[in-house]
């Protein structure tokens, strides 16, 4: 990489630096930290400024443990019907378990289309909603670097993609939220095992 100001060479190693963590420790955690994460979140782009996304911030024990449960009835008939092992499937699930029940916090991600704008077609409103999910990313990425900058540790999982409507009873979120990800938030309780990146020449599809 060329020689940067000091300003983005910092920048630069908190993005390089993040990692997505699976295990942790049960040190406590501030809430004001979640929230100065959940701030960063907030000044990513978004389709004319709705910042469609909405967080749901789990900090009780009886909230992780009633996710936790409450997912994973839905995995476990998922992954069976994947043909893995019963054994299997009962070591994945405790993993998550205590993924979920170990971090002194979950952060549920939601989409919020209430003010999204709308179009008497079927193809704008569908791009208009396919722009809100993209800009959903780039407020997770905000949010996970934030926590980084922060000494904390995350990791995007996303199962509540597969069971919305789960996660929406287990937490009795409004019905105008759709549950896209979330995040334990935690201190790492081992190094992150790292997976290798492909370099620039190699993601540059093009360059006309």
């Amino acid at each position: 990489m060329t020689d940067l100001p000091s300003r983005s060479r910092q920048l630069f190693d908190v993005i390089r630096d993040r990692s997505s963590v699976r295990a942790f420790a049960r040190d406590p955690v501030p809430g004001e930290l979640i929230r100065n994460a959940i701030e960063a979140a907030g000044w990513a782009p978004s389709p004319h400024g709705t910042q469609p996304w909405r967080f749901v911030v789990l900090e009780s024990a009886a909230a992780r443990e009633r996710l936790a449960g409450a997912m994973a009835s839905t995995w476990r008939e998922q992954l069976l019907l994947d043909g893995q092992s019963p054994e299997l499937v009962e070591t994945r699930l405790q993993r998550s378990r205590e993924r979920l029940t170990r971090a002194p916090f979950v952060v549920v991600l939601c989409l919020f289309l209430g003010d999204a704008q709308p179009y008497p077609d079927v193809e704008r409103t569908r791009a208009e909603t396919l722009m809100a999910v993209q800009s959903l990313g780039t407020a997770a990425q905000n949010f996970l670097l934030a926590l980084h900058a922060q000494g904390l540790d995350s990791g995007w999982m996303c199962g509540p993609l597969f069971c919305p409507d789960v996660v929406r009873a287990a937490l009795d979120i409004d019905s105008g939220l759709e549950p896209q990800a979330m995040f334990p938030v935690g201190r790492a309780a081992a190094a992150p095992k790292r997976r290798p990146r492909r370099t620039p020449d190699q993601l540059i599809a093009g360059w006309q």
